[in-house]
């Protein structure tokens, strides 16, 4: 076999072990996957000798493409139930939009150590909230005025394209910390998903077209065959975490998750200094 169709097919099948690792831990943990995505491809990128100036937009790119088809299907499921709130919608969609263009044009001049530091920084935020906070705590009693939920949804577009996650990690605990009922939460986080995932994969691979050093089969930051391996693979597994969750407790659920990010931030943050220095 030819070393460069060997070094396809090694790189294909890592990726594929990452679809089962992110969808399974996206049903057992509840979270979208580009949270689990993003460090996990970064390094296997790293293993593969990617330049480490392209590994962090490649991982965040890559990710945006997977959450379009796992958003349209978790969409479909959750307007099956009535939990997707179409008039938050109405009002925050264009924020969202406007924030993932925003996310798009910093990262299109942004160093990866930026791309690095955003990812680990609110990853650290996100585990502090999952290690130390109580199910149900609800620290404000309602969703802000028509300016303070614009500034949310923009600010959740931007941070969301700039790690590649969809919109259940910032989407959820943010509309739970204002007392909104956490499966109205997740089904209306589910549409935020795909708002961000479309504009967000097409101004990465833009952003990206025919820089030296991509990995074949690559559109510009968006890597095809990580896209298909994952996709493929996380589709399948995803089902098997969401069945391993009911055998668990919640709280530990959320320690599990807490830890996971409390790693994968460090990690990241540690990368950003090193780029950096």
């Amino acid at each position: 076999m030819p070393a460069s169709l060997m070094l396809l097919t090694s790189f294909a099948l890592v990726l594929g072990l990452v679809g089962c690792v992110s969808g399974f831990l996206a049903g057992l943990l509840g979270v979208g996957g580009g949270i689990v995505v993003v460090p996990v491809l970064y390094h296997v990128l790293a293993a593969f000798d990617v330049d480490i100036a392209l590994r962090a937009h490649i991982a965040v790119g890559t990710s945006l493409a997977t959450i379009i088809p796992t958003s349209i299907q978790s969409i479909r499921a959750h307007r099956a139930k009535g939990a997707v709130d179409d008039q938050l919608l109405k009002l925050w969609g264009a924020f969202v939009a406007m924030g993932v263009i925003l996310g798009v044009v910093v990262a299109a001049y942004a160093p990866a150590a930026l791309l690095t530091a955003v990812f680990g920084i609110v990853a650290a935020t996100v585990a502090l909230y999952m290690l130390f906070t109580q199910e149900g705590w609800h620290p404000v009693k309602g969703l802000p005025g028509r300016p303070g939920q614009a500034a949310m949804a923009t600010t959740i577009g931007t941070i969301s394209t700039l790690m590649g996650i969809g919109g259940g990690t910032l989407t959820v605990p943010t509309l739970s910390l204002c007392s909104y009922p956490v499966r109205r939460a997740v089904g209306t986080a589910s549409v935020v998903g795909l708002i961000i995932a479309v504009p967000g994969t097409i101004g990465y691979i833009i952003s990206g077209w025919g820089l030296p050093g991509l990995p074949v089969f690559s559109l510009g930051y968006v890597n095809v065959a990580g896209f298909a391996a994952i996709v493929v693979t996380s589709m399948w597994f995803a089902p098997l975490g969401a069945r391993k969750a009911h055998s668990i407790e919640p709280r530990m659920l959320r320690l599990l998750f807490g830890v996971f990010l409390t790693v994968t931030s460090a990690k990241m943050l540690f990368d950003s200094y090193r780029l950096l220095s």
